[in-house]
């Protein structure tokens, strides 16, 4: 069995170790927190990031990165905004990274599998995205995601039997930047829901919320290359659907609060867990300029997030132009 580590302890890391760790394998999982890494060792508990969870005794936690070295496969589970740093102080990759954090770096513009293949050109990217709440798939609820593969059917061929488990089943792809895209623009989208939420305006709102967000998130992702049929899949509809439809979903709680009239920074002051979609939003929208996409909706939400309130930012975008419906739209 390949040795298999995972970067990064908080919810969704810890989730997927325990995952892994579900058939007896060790795991190796590391933590920013030294504190944490001994409690997941003498308790094996999460009690910051993921206290529902009883973790198996095969998660061997560390704090040191260099530890992760003798790794044949490692899951990257930092956010989005610490990857380069994170990359940046580990000694060596294996052939094979797995980039589980969705998010693009706020400041370049880069995706994280730019990121990672920047600090790691000789390793094989590979990003798993998908409709998945930390909280279910630590408990083993049954759970499938796109594992899009930058190494095309070889890498695939390593990595699915590693990673699949009775109740954790991945989907092949090699469209790894449709796999990026729908896991940065859906966070964004949640956020909106998540206002649409806060400010009352019913299931009719939000649904259509949805679906013109979704047209957003293919717009963009064909200006960026993507397929069509990944973002009508898992990483993109599916992962939308479930982060847009609930307040396990941060993005879409912080949404909820912002609708609710809460001040935007003191909302991110004060969480000690991230919603990738408030550090995504302002990038994204310099990003559909660049690439000449319409992105009303994403506009929005870097619009609440600067302060702009809620019922204004609603508003405009509720006395848009009329137009015809598609993605082109």
């Amino acid at each position: 069995m390949s040795r298999i580590g995972v970067i990064g302890a908080g919810a969704w890391g810890t989730a997927l170790a325990q995952m892994l760790a579900s058939d007896g394998r060790e795991v190796l999982l590391w933590a920013l927190e030294p504190e944490l890494a001994d409690e997941i060792n003498a308790s094996h508990g999460n009690s910051l990031f993921l206290p529902s969870a009883s973790l198996a005794r095969a998660i061997r936690a560390t704090s040191r990165l260099a530890d992760a070295a003798d790794c044949e496969i490692l899951l990257l589970v930092t956010p989005a905004q610490h990857l380069a740093g994170t990359m940046a102080q580990m000694t060596a990759f294996p052939r094979d990274l797995v980039l589980c954090a969705k998010g693009i770096e706020a400041a370049t513009g880069r995706t994280m599998h730019e990121v990672a293949g920047a600090a790691a050109p000789d390793s094989d990217i590979a990003v798993l995205s998908g409709p998945t709440f930390a909280h279910e798939v630590a408990a083993g609820m049954p759970t499938a995601v796109t594992l899009a593969c930058g190494g095309g059917q070889a890498q695939w061929q390593r990595l699915a039997p590693a990673i699949a488990r009775p109740a954790f089943r991945p989907y092949f792809s090699d469209d790894v930047v449709g796999a990026e895209v729908g896991g940065a623009v859906k966070n964004v989208l949640a956020i909106a829901c998540g206002v649409v939420d806060g400010l009352g305006l019913g299931q009719n709102a939000r649904a259509a919320l949805i679906a013109r967000g979704y047209a957003e998130m293919q717009r963009f992702g064909a200006a960026l290359g993507a397929r069509r049929e990944t973002l009508a899949g898992l990483c993109g509809l599916g992962d939308l659907v479930l982060t847009c439809s609930s307040t396990s979903s941060r993005n879409f709680s912080l949404g909820r609060a912002l609708g609710q009239g809460e001040d935007a920074d003191k909302l991110m002051r004060d969480r000690h867990t991230v919603a990738e979609g408030a550090h995504t939003a302002p990038v994204l929208v310099d990003l559909a300029e660049r690439h000449a996409v319409d992105m009303p909706i994403v506009g929005a939400v870097a619009r609440l997030l600067e302060g702009a309130p809620a019922k204004v930012v609603a508003a405009e975008l509720l006395t848009r132009p009329l137009t015809a419906e598609g993605p082109a739209a």
